[in-house]
């Protein structure tokens, strides 16, 4: 009996280290307002400690010196501002002028849903607003934008512009995964 008591105490202890295991990697899909986003499997989850971020993922170099974070905001019916408010907004994080940070906006339908992406690279002013900035050399925007009846669904990723460049075609298929 004594055995048995060992193998259920060990089997617990194992269990209790791959559930840890699951859950710091984060959930496979997750939802912001109405829609359910696949996170792409080399992304990480990020718990958020602000109640303006719906979700907070994070990606890494090869080298793992470098990363970038993705933020979801969704702000409910009415909220957030306009999808040109939001996109003027974000080019103006950078402290270069639009004409110098190489922006790119495009629309495109979805199914039935319209999604704006954004594009900028140039030094990226990071920072809460109002507070102090910091600048970023280096840096690329990749943005998206998702409207929705209950409110529009932002997705902004910041990082260094050649790992923003090499997760492009992931975020957009992120986003894209909530559409279908």
């Amino acid at each position: 009996m004594a055995g048995m008591n060992k193998f259920f105490v060990l089997q617990s202890i194992f269990l209790g280290f791959v559930w840890s295991a699951v859950a710091a990697e984060g959930p496979a899909t997750f939802k912001v307002s109405e829609f359910t986003f696949t996170r792409p499997t080399s992304w990480e989850w990020v718990e958020s400690t602000s109640p303006m971020r719906k979700a907070q993922l994070k990606v890494s170099g090869a080298d793992k010196k470098q990363s970038a974070e993705i933020i979801f905001f969704h702000f409910g019916a009415g909220g957030g501002g306009s999808v040109q408010a939001n996109v003027d907004r974000w080019l103006s994080q950078f402290e270069e002028p639009k004409e110098k940070i190489n922006a790119k906006t495009e629309e495109v339908t979805i199914g039935s849903r319209k999604v704006t992406y954004v594009q900028a690279e140039g030094t990226y002013l990071s920072g809460v607003p109002g507070g102090p900035k910091i600048p970023q050399p280096n840096s690329m925007l990749l943005g998206g934008i998702v409207e929705s009846g209950e409110g529009n669904v932002f997705i902004r990723l910041t990082g260094p512009s050649t790992l923003a460049k090499e997760n492009k075609d992931a975020f957009r298929k992120m986003v894209e995964s909530a559409l279908k």
